[in-house]
């Protein structure tokens, strides 16, 4: 086979808005005759983008699955498509509504219903990776000498992440978005979300359901609330800020900001950047919040920072996930493995470089598989078995003293992080799966079982199926890169 075309879905329920894209994607052979076969994505088309819904919802607190199901079975019989001939794509539910209190539920009914998806409920951390992948962020880094960040702003969240030559290297999040306050043309107050009110009272602002406000009054409200965001992404000392900016930080701040060169705003409140802003209440409310005047004071304040604004690839679809890619794979030079614990499937990938450096200073090991470990806890919890595939790259020759030191960090790390998980998979650029494997498997003395494979390249973002052994030692291996689309690239019109 020297290519074939594949049927790509995205679904993403967000705070405000749910959106879906299906694609055709064309895989070719870029390998020679003589090696195993590799394919790429060489050609993408779109064949269907769905209109920018409104979200559903039962109740404050639930979403409406059964609407949310009927937008979906509609889209799919406009786009001709049927879901079983679906071969790659995600579901991810993001903002706020990755709270309410039947999302799981949603997430497992789309799937089931949804051919061969990558299922992620998109916490903040992996929310703003993904936004900032789909706004091309990791792409623009590579030309710059300082990192860039992407803020993908919606209805109920501002999810930023930092990227410096191509890789991620932070995130943060915010309670900013349009849907936090809900207001009519009128001024009056019918909505304040409970995740801006302690940002509201630390800053001096009083704001509740029923009360009647001005357009000055909101205004300066959302000046504020930018400032505080930005002051905090360019890294300006914001101690005078205190308990309002601990307020409007979901989790933990970052220990230190990067120094940026360049940032973008995707997601909705992005678009409505684009456009003419409001003058009164009246335009304000277009939409029953104050997501119009968001975007107009935030393209207004952040012109006052030294930081270059460039557009985003995308803006309201940044998150939606139109495509995905897979190439089967053949781990076999050493492997080291149960096969008993085959398949795995939807295993999400973290990527540890590791250099001669590293290699030659054994604390600086230790503390990237530190912070690897605890990267993986932020974006996928300590629930799943196993949470992730760990690839390493970059190193070759480990001395076998090197080896012994990485295994021991590993197993040490591991069990700290992730206590009750049963599997560790481990990725190996390099032929050294048997070695690292067998000195893993003795230190964990069977838990967590380890599979440990070589030869297969990957990337942070990226995820796997680990298919049953072929002949008893060549494991087949389906990356699934998500396949986000730049305008440089010919990419996906928005």
């Amino acid at each position: 086979m020297e290519e074939q075309w594949i049927t790509s879905v995205g679904i993403d329920l967000g705070t405000s808005t749910t959106k879906m894209i299906i694609s055709r994607l064309k895989l070719a052979r870029t390998s020679s005759a003589i090696s195993l076969p590799r394919f790429e994505i060489v050609e993408r088309q779109l064949l269907h983008a769905s209109p920018i819904y409104s979200t559903p919802f039962k109740s404050v607190d639930e979403v409406d699955a059964k609407r949310i199901g009927e937008i979906l079975a509609k889209e799919y019989a406009l786009a001709g498509i049927h879901p079983s001939s679906l071969k790659s794509g995600a579901v991810i539910i993001t903002g706020e509504t990755a709270n309410k209190k039947n999302a799981r539920e949603i997430l497992h009914h789309l799937a089931e219903q949804s051919g061969d998806f990558v299922v992620a409920t998109a916490g903040p951390d992996l929310e703003g990776l993904l936004a900032g992948k789909g706004a091309g962020a990791d792409q623009r880094s590579m030309q710059s000498r300082e990192a860039v960040a992407n803020i993908d702003i919606g209805g109920g969240t501002a999810n930023t992440a930092f990227f410096k030559r191509g890789k991620p290297v932070g995130t943060i999040t915010f309670h900013v978005g349009g849907r936090l306050i809900q207001v009519e043309s009128n001024g009056m107050i019918t909505a304040v979300s409970p995740s801006i009110r302690p940002w509201l009272q630390a800053s001096g602002y009083s704001l509740y359901a029923g009360q009647v406000v001005t357009f000055s009054f909101l205004r300066e409200l959302c000046i504020r609330l930018c400032q505080n965001m930005l002051d905090c992404l360019a890294g300006y000392d914001t101690h005078l800020q205190g308990e309002s900016l601990r307020t409007l930080i979901i989790g933990e701040p970052l220990s230190s900001i990067p120094t940026l060169e360049e940032w973008s705003v995707s997601g909705g409140i992005g678009q409505l950047m684009e456009r003419k802003g409001p003058i009164d209440i009246a335009e304000m409310t277009l939409y029953g919040d104050i997501g119009p005047l968001l975007a107009r004071t935030l393209k207004e304040v952040i012109a006052s920072y030294p930081i270059k604004l460039i557009q985003p690839a995308q803006t309201v679809r940044a998150t939606v996930i139109g495509t995905g890619m897979q190439s089967t794979e053949i781990s076999g030079a050493t492997v080291h493995l149960d096969e008993s614990l085959l398949p795995i499937r939807n295993l999400p990938v973290l990527k540890l470089p590791i250099t001669s450096f590293m290699i030659e200073h054994p604390d600086l090991l230790s503390e990237a598989v530190t912070q690897i470990m605890h990267t993986g806890v932020s974006l996928f919890g300590q629930d799943g078995s196993p949470p992730f595939a760990l690839a390493l790259s970059g190193i070759a020759d480990f001395t076998y003293a090197s080896l012994q030191h990485l295994s021991a960090r590993l197993t040490e790390c591991f069990a700290a992080y992730f206590p009750t998980s049963t599997i560790m998979v481990i990725i190996c650029e390099n032929d050294i799966a048997k070695a690292l494997g067998q000195s893993l498997e003795r230190r964990c003395g069977g838990h967590p079982k380890i599979v440990c494979i070589d030869q297969i390249k990957v990337e942070y973002g990226d995820y796997i199926d680990l298919g049953t052994p072929i002949s008893g030692v060549m494991i087949p291996v389906v990356v699934k890169t998500l396949a986000f689309h730049h305008k440089a690239g010919g990419g996906m019109p928005s």
